[in-house]
């Protein structure tokens, strides 16, 4: 089931725009589109001891895009999840001397948006309570008075709650989630198709495109930190493979070696062999998509962690491990392509969630216009250095621009 997830129109905040620059008539040359798109990056600056370093200014930073050092134009400081300093953008000038009109100051000045985003298609039913403590940490902890947060989910829960202040609208969705994922004996019993298990792909999908769109609808709101909490138990299109091929062979009437369970279709084995593959291609146009809107990943494994699988569970302990090794790197790759941290495979939460804290409320916001006029050039590196010695700067290392 697809969720739609609004912005509310507060934080709708204007785009830098694009013009239309004919040539002369009769000149016989096609219109030329012209652009400027507004670069915004996170940057956690931290001293020795890990405390946050406020009062900087943009001369305090160097900020380069593939090793060309780019102007700052912008600067944000957020301390205690409120904007104290706004360095406001200049109007934008392009390569060919066209001056484009300033964006509209935000009516908004909430420091921090918060998505929680449920992937109860990806969570066990049976551990629907630790899901629910889960959330409830992360309200008790996480979410503050006069924090900006949305609530959304992929299955049957059917929760989406628009960007908002409402804490009771939080207390309500809690009790409106619960986990419906499959478990391995489902997943062993649903048909082989085309591209191996159908439903644990679509899925799979589902959870991306819905994650897609939110992430979409987030990059209309700037000068802020967005922090996305990616809920879920991770993703394999093509889990217990070894299984299954024992199973196909037992369904054919064929006995294979018990010890080994071979996979000698070769029909199979060509549908499972591209599922890394296309697993990896929609956790890049994801995360590129996530860079673009300058979001972040935090994802967590509500099942803290994770011991062997149930006895009710036809999967040996080896194939089980695998899956669940295969199924949380797919998380880590989410926060590592975004420079977020991800809570997984630890009891942890509260702690984990004491550094979402830390990091979504005391942050700069650095703002430039690219000198790179290449439209051919779309993944761009980003590195930003302090001037001080004594301090370090995190922040996200890349994005692609969108196409035009």
């Amino acid at each position: 089931m697809r969720t739609a997830f609004g912005i509310c129109a507060a934080t709708c905040l204007a785009t830098a725009g694009a013009l239309t620059a004919h040539s002369p008539q009769g000149s016989g040359q096609q219109p030329i589109r012209v652009g400027v798109e507004l670069i915004r990056v996170d940057a956690l600056v931290r001293d020795q001891q890990g405390r946050f370093v406020p009062k900087l200014t943009k001369d305090d930073f160097q900020l380069f895009e593939d090793g060309a050092r780019q102007e700052i134009i912008t600067l944000t400081m957020t301390v205690g999840g409120r904007v104290f300093n706004t360095t406001p953008a200049s109007a934008p000038r392009d390569d060919r001397g066209v001056v484009l009109p300033p964006s509209r100051p935000p009516a908004d000045r909430s420091g921090r948006v918060v998505v929680i985003f449920v992937d109860d298609a990806h969570l066990d039913a049976r551990g629907t309570p630790r899901l629910r403590h889960l959330l409830q940490t992360i309200s008790s902890e996480l979410i503050h008075d006069g924090d900006l947060f949305g609530v959304s989910t992929t299955g049957p829960s059917s929760v989406s709650v628009d960007l908002t202040y409402d804490r009771k609208r939080l207390d309500q969705a809690i009790n409106r989630i619960a986990g419906t994922g499959l478990s391995p004996k489902e997943i062993l019993d649903v048909p082989e198709g085309a591209q191996g298990p159908p439903e644990v792909r679509h899925r799979a999908h589902v959870a991306f495109r819905t994650a897609w769109e939110i992430v979409g609808n987030l990059a209309k709101v700037t000068d802020r930190r967005k922090a996305f909490l990616y809920v879920s138990s991770g993703y394999d299109l093509a889990p217990f493979r070894e299984t299954r091929a024992r199973l196909d062979e037992s369904r054919a009437g064929r006995s294979g070696d018990p010890g080994s369970y071979p996979d000698t279709n070769p029909f199979t084995q060509s549908r499972n062999q591209f599922s890394d593959a296309d697993l990896a291609a929609e956790l890049a146009e994801l995360t590129r998509a996530a860079n673009r809107a300058n979001v972040t990943f935090y994802p967590i494994d509500p099942r803290g962690l994770v011991a062997g699988p149930d006895i009710d569970q036809d999967v040996r302990p080896a194939e089980w491990h695998d899956y669940v090794r295969k199924a949380q790197d797919s998380l880590r790759v989410l926060a590592d392509l975004t420079g977020g941290v991800p809570i997984i495979n630890s009891n942890d939460f509260t702690g984990g969630l004491k550094r979402i804290d830390e990091e979504t409320s005391d942050y700069y916001v650095l703002g430039y216009y690219s000198s790179n006029t290449d439209p051919a050039r779309r993944r761009r590196l980003i590195e930003v250095k302090s001037n001080r010695p004594d301090v370090k700067v995190t922040h996200r290392r890349e994005y692609v621009r969108a196409p035009r």
